[in-house]
């Protein structure tokens, strides 16, 4: 997963397990002998594209390593009301442990595989693609951004590390466009980075001065109209790569696609997903 190795993984689900668990889930433990073993299945209450599974397993590891995950369904996989994703067996108490960490994540993750879909196929026929943002839940951005490619979308930027994005507020505090991009190019020069700079532009003489510059290698046109877009579009003519954002939504997203602009950035990817509605539910067998 990108922006997170196997053992940052790790570490993220004992940190989460330890936010839940503390000294003990004391419910199970008043309740269920733990000798006891049992089994459950996930249940999907939700129609959409699933993602997490492999998460899901990972944390089910960690809780305890002789727990046994049958996977039913493949990651990415379209789902519906009354699939069952997988079962788990193994000790009763050690599933319950797992089981709030394991839909917490998965429901987030599905939740942001299917919007994103959603938004691939309002522009499917264009050459646009769907990216994400930085406006993710702290602690957690690798894993809605990985959700974000698994419903069929790209990954802008992970972080302020891997790409260099002067924005309208860099460029009020620098002086202006061609101050900041060439602030940037000599700070990337100097430094040896290996690192794309994209400039934001507000207007249409914003994007005659980034062209002029020739210092970036994107240029978003923020908060323009399809109207507006178009031209500028036009103008830039394949020489940068474009980026629509601002405030695009599902209604709108088409008519920005057919602009002809590169990449359509939608910070509501990650912020306003609705989560699946998924449930863990103990298999009794009579």
């Amino acid at each position: 997963m990108k922006g997170l190795d196997k053992d940052g993984l790790e570490k993220f689900i004992i940190r989460a397990l330890d936010e839940d668990i503390k000294d003990g889930d004391h419910t199970t433990l008043a309740c269920i002998p733990v000798s006891v073993l049992g089994s459950a299945k996930l249940l999907v209450k939700a129609n959409g594209i699933i993602c997490g599974v492999d998460i899901a397993k990972t944390v089910f590891e960690i809780v305890d390593p002789n727990l046994k995950v049958e996977q039913l369904i493949e990651e990415g996989s379209i789902v519906k009301y009354g699939d069952i994703l997988f079962h788990v067996v193994g000790s009763a108490s050690s599933i319950l442990k797992a089981e709030r960490l394991v839909l917490n994540l998965m429901q987030r993750m599905s939740g942001i595989a299917t919007l994103t879909q959603k938004y691939v196929k309002a522009i499917e026929g264009t050459r646009s693609k769907v990216i994400d943002t930085r406006k993710t839940t702290p602690g957690i951005r690798a894993f809605e951004k990985y959700a974000v490619t698994v419903g069929g979308g790209a990954n802008h930027r992970m972080g302020l590390y891997d790409m260099i994005m002067i924005k309208d507020n860099h460029i009020d505090f620098c002086g202006g466009i061609d101050k900041a991009i060439d602030a940037a190019r000599n700070y990337v020069n100097k430094n040896n980075f290996n690192l794309k700079i994209e400039v934001e532009t507000r207007n249409i003489e914003e994007v005659k001065m980034a062209i002029k510059n020739g210092g970036a290698d994107r240029i978003m046109l923020d908060n323009f109209t399809p109207e507006n877009m178009k031209p500028a579009v036009e103008l830039i003519a394949g020489r940068f790569e474009t980026e629509a954002s601002g405030g695009i939504n599902l209604d709108t997203i088409r008519s920005y696609a057919e602009t002809g602009v590169d990449f359509i950035s939608v910070g509501a990817l990650t912020h306003s997903a609705t989560a699946m509605d998924l449930s863990l539910k103990a298999e009794i067998y009579k």
